[in-house]
């Protein structure tokens, strides 16, 4: 697909839902469902954000499958199917019961869901993955790749991608409603643990857990339980970065085609400049506080525009920047109703007016308020409605419209997203080549896009 797009195809296309997106082929590999014929569905991680996705996919269609490397933490789920089949190692299950399966869900912590869904396209089967799509930007790259190579039906767990306000705000942007758009800012007041050191000495691995499979591709180490709060560190989690910007910047980047970029001509040559204030640099933790700039070139007749990322309430100056960007306090606990309504959001500003969202992109309010007034903002007028987030997952499993969140969209938002995480760990600006996937002109952060894989772990 040419780089290059028209406003007029661009809004054209809106009637679709799909300006900017590649519509992938029907997969290949799928077979033939009858209308009352369930899908059959495996489960890579049953514990936690995995068992809700278990009950919400099993009132669909038919669990086949369940996989968990902790017994204890998929106890639940494990006593809500006694009869089921149950497995610790992914691999194990789809050699096993591969005729059996036909699409998996991945939602183990972040540094196994690349090597999971991997295997299971790799089977030839669809595949649903929690957001983050992956830890690293090069993982992101390659299951972006298997999955056109297998021509499977995918999709990544950003669920505010399926809400009404979502494709409403969507088609507003596209529409012009707040005119042409060159700077975009979200934020979360979270922030990271900033670990110091890594965990020392060496405890007893609890009964149920398979350490080494836990582990998956990263390095060998002792077990201690500290490294199973993983979000926080950079071996096994994407910190807020993945766990939020892959809902917060979800519509900044879809409604502004940022993801033309990974489809750009090679001599074309765009490149994404980012560049991050952190606390202090760490290396094996996530900071304390974040902010990135990311500046994108134009796409087309859209014009550059400018991420930044806001992430640590403690950063010196980010309250009362966002505050004046706003034109209002921000409900942290401590103004407003003191809900902490604000912990979390994305404000979208264009020459014409603004646009504010939640954390979820599922909600927005547009400024000025009197001028925007008497335009309907609870539902989309022209892109296509959802059926539900996973509920489209499962229709393109059987050779429907691909998800909005499929990999050749998600890929990129994730590629976005942990390049952050990447410029996080440099005090240096940094230049992406979005279509070649690599860092120009600085070998170590180029190398950091990716990992090493322990012996027995590839993509």
């Amino acid at each position: 697909m040419n780089s290059r797009i028209t406003r007029r195809r661009f809004l054209a296309d809106s009637a679709t839902g799909f300006a900017g997106l590649v519509i992938l082929p029907q997969s290949a590999s799928a077979r033939t469902y009858a209308a009352n014929e369930r899908l059959r569905l495996a489960h890579v991680g049953v514990g936690g954000r995995g068992g809700q996705l278990l009950t919400t996919f099993f009132q669909q269609e038919s669990s086949v499958a369940l996989c968990d490397v902790n017994e204890k933490r998929a106890a639940k789920a494990y006593g809500r199917f006694p009869k089921l089949p149950k497995f610790q190692d992914f691999r194990e299950m789809l050699d096993k019961m591969d005729g059996q399966i036909d699409a998996v869900v991945v939602a183990t912590p972040d540094h196994t869901h690349a090597v999971a869904s991997a295997a299971a396209i790799r089977a030839g089967k669809h595949v649903y993955t929690e957001k983050p799509l992956t830890r690293t930007v090069r993982e992101s790259r390659v299951l972006r790749e298997l999955a056109k190579e297998h021509q499977v039906a995918t999709s990544m767990g950003n669920q505010g991608t399926a809400s009404h306000p979502f494709r409403r705000a969507l088609e507003l942007i596209r529409q012009g409603a707040i005119g042409r758009v060159e700077q975009v800012h979200a934020w979360n007041d979270q922030g990271g643990p900033d670990h110091q050191t890594a965990p020392a000495g060496e405890s007893e691995i609890p009964a149920g857990l398979q350490w080494d499979l836990w582990l998956g591709p990263a390095r060998q180490r002792p077990f201690h339980p500290q490294w199973l709060l993983w979000h926080g560190w950079r071996d096994f989690g994407a910190g807020n970065l993945g766990n939020w910007s892959s809902h917060t910047l979800n519509l900044p980047f879809m409604a502004l085609d940022v993801a033309s970029l990974w489809r750009a001509e090679a001599a074309a040559r765009p490149v994404i400049r980012v560049q991050a204030e952190v606390n202090r640099i760490n290396r094996i933790s996530v900071p304390r506080w974040e902010m990135v700039h990311w500046e994108i070139p134009a796409r087309g007749d859209l014009p550059p525009v400018s991420f930044r990322w806001h992430n640590g309430g403690g950063r010196p100056g980010m309250r009362a920047q966002l505050e004046t960007l706003l034109g209002r306090g921000l409900d942290w606990g401590d103004k407003g109703e003191k809900k902490w309504a604000d912990w979390a959001g994305c404000l979208i500003i264009g020459s014409e007016g603004k646009i504010c969202a939640n954390a979820h992109n599922t909600a927005f309010s547009m400024m000025p308020e009197a001028k925007f007034r008497n335009l309907r903002q609870d539902a989309p007028e022209q892109v296509d409605r959802s059926r539900g987030h996973e509920r489209d997952w499962l229709l393109a499993c059987r050779g429907g419209k691909p998800a909005w969140a499929h990999f050749d969209y998600a890929g990129p938002l994730t590629e976005l997203n942990m390049l952050g995480n990447v410029a996080t760990q440099f005090d240096v600006p940094l230049q992406y080549d979005p279509v070649a996937g690599k860092i120009l002109g600085n070998d170590e952060a180029d190398a950091a896009l990716g990992g090493e894989y322990r012996q027995g772990w590839s993509l």
